[in-house]
């Protein structure tokens, strides 16, 4: 069959592919279908087509999946935030860990890894500490909106249509923060709208409203609100944080980034509190942490303690080892390890998350754990002495291969990998392999309703590795 942009085929969806998309097949071309769970017969409509493959949008359902449910948003299917709401969540949990499976397979050659089952999240709704928003003038209205576009006006503040820079979704609730996050949402758009102040222009870089970023602590049931401007408003940013301290007492700190910088990051050159603090405190597990408004934290407190637990369980310390932590961040995992070991070193770049991480040890009396700002390629090099275990948390991208060589060379009897994507994952560990065993591999679900999953690798050097040394 030739298949065309443009074309309605009759599809069964046969498996989930990584990146949330459900794939089948006809007459044995590769089918993306967005939105579709394996088990589902759909008319799809090819919006895309490529050599070896074509991408398509339902058009309609034949027959449902039996893990299809309804999907409690009404924004799912449009917005960024989910891609996952229609299945249920145990599946959700089962797709995970084949991806994992998939990922090792396919990337590194690895078939016979023992990937354990998905540690599911306490919580599958309401779970995520932190939302960003952005705002827009040219509001995207959703199909069901178009009769409003008139009487509600342009002004969005809500989140990205996949895949698109200047398409935002005017959002009055995401069911992934807590309902108080979501009153706060609504009460910042009005007092927005009603600003006289214009909100940016994605394409010609006009107005002054950017982002918003809300933050809540679970642990103390308070709030962070950072808004993003490209430039000043004094006035008008302590007029709103007035009105929104009044309105929900919970709010403790009200921050006001300044941004001049075309790049859609929510983040600001210069930070300006206007109300009450610079810092928001949450806890995981027994452990407090200070959090400013553009340092990094686990976005699911939760979920981070049993991530953290299980980088416990694997380095299987017995109290006397030194451990040293790459992209060590604001020094959550050195905390969660400090009381079990001799000593902590954490390398990591940025300088505002080396400050956090020494303000959070001082916080919860830890005296054991120092900490190296720079790039890891280069402050590896300074560390003279072999640590007993290596834990390594890089971002999305993985291991820069320099970093991986040092690690060789350094050759600790154990690393314990956590990763946030499989594929480099896979792609890192893959190249360890000649001097490491992969013990098991564990994912913990950080993100329920998405495809991303986190997953700890225990590796413990082999005997050809130490041969080579």
């Amino acid at each position: 069959m030739n298949i065309r942009k443009r074309d309605l085929i009759e599809l069964r969806i046969d498996k989930m592919a990584y990146g949330g998309r459900g794939l089948a097949r006809k007459d044995g071309f590769v089918i993306f279908v967005k939105g579709a769970v394996p088990g589902d017969t759909v008319v799809a409509g090819i919006y895309r087509k490529k050599k070896d493959f074509a991408e398509a949008n339902i058009v309609e359902i034949a027959e449902p999946s039996p893990d299809r449910i309804q999907a409690p948003c009404p924004y799912s299917g449009w917005c960024g935030g989910c891609q996952w709401q229609q299945i249920r969540y145990d599946r959700q949990l089962i797709f995970k860990k084949e991806h994992v499976e998939e990922c090792l397979s396919h990337i590194a050659s690895l078939k016979a890894v023992a990937v354990r089952d998905t540690i599911p999240s306490e919580n599958i709704f309401a779970y995520r500490n932190k939302m960003e928003f952005s705002f827009s003038d040219r509001r995207w209205f959703l199909p069901h909106e178009l009769d409003r576009r008139n009487a509600e006006g342009g002004v969005a503040l809500g989140l990205h249509v996949p895949g698109t820079y200047n398409k935002v979704i005017d959002i009055d609730a995401c069911l992934l923060q807590a309902e108080e996050g979501n009153r706060i949402l609504r009460d910042i758009k009005q007092f927005v709208k009603n600003s006289g102040i214009p909100v940016y222009n994605l394409k010609t870089h006009e107005g002054v409203w950017r982002f918003l970023a809300l933050r809540h602590s679970s642990a103390l049931d308070e709030w962070m609100i950072n808004i993003v401007t490209s430039r000043e408003i004094p006035d008008v940013a302590r007029e709103l944080a007035g009105h929104l301290v009044r309105k929900h007492p919970r709010i403790t700190s009200v921050i006001n980034n300044i941004s001049r910088r075309k790049a859609a990051v929510a983040t600001g050159e210069r930070e300006i509190v206007i109300r009450g603090n610079s810092c928001i405190a949450d806890r995981i597990g027994s452990f407090t942490f200070q959090i400013s408004a553009n340092s990094f934290f686990q976005t699911n407190s939760a979920g981070a303690k049993k991530l953290y637990q299980t980088v416990m369980d694997y380095a299987d310390f017995k109290g006397h080892e030194t451990v040293l932590d790459l992209y060590s961040g604001t020094g959550t995992i050195a905390v969660f390890l400090a009381s079990r070991v001799r000593h902590v070193t954490g390398i990591e770049i940025s300088e505002s998350a080396v400050r956090d991480a020494r303000t959070n040890c001082k916080i919860n009396r830890i005296e054991n754990c120092r900490f190296i700002c720079g790039d890891i390629r280069e402050k590896l090099g300074e560390i003279t002495r072999k640590p007993d275990i290596l834990i390594i948390d890089p971002p999305r991208a993985g291991m820069h291969k320099d970093v991986l060589t040092r690690v060789l060379e350094i050759a600790p009897e154990t690393i314990v990998y956590v990763s946030c994507n499989p594929a480099t994952m896979a792609r890192d560990v893959g190249r360890m392999t000649h001097a490491y065993k992969i013990v098991e591999i564990q994912p913990v679900d950080m993100f329920p309703h998405t495809y991303h999953i986190e997953a700890v690798v225990k590796l413990v050097r082999s005997a050809e590795g130490r041969m080579k040394k």
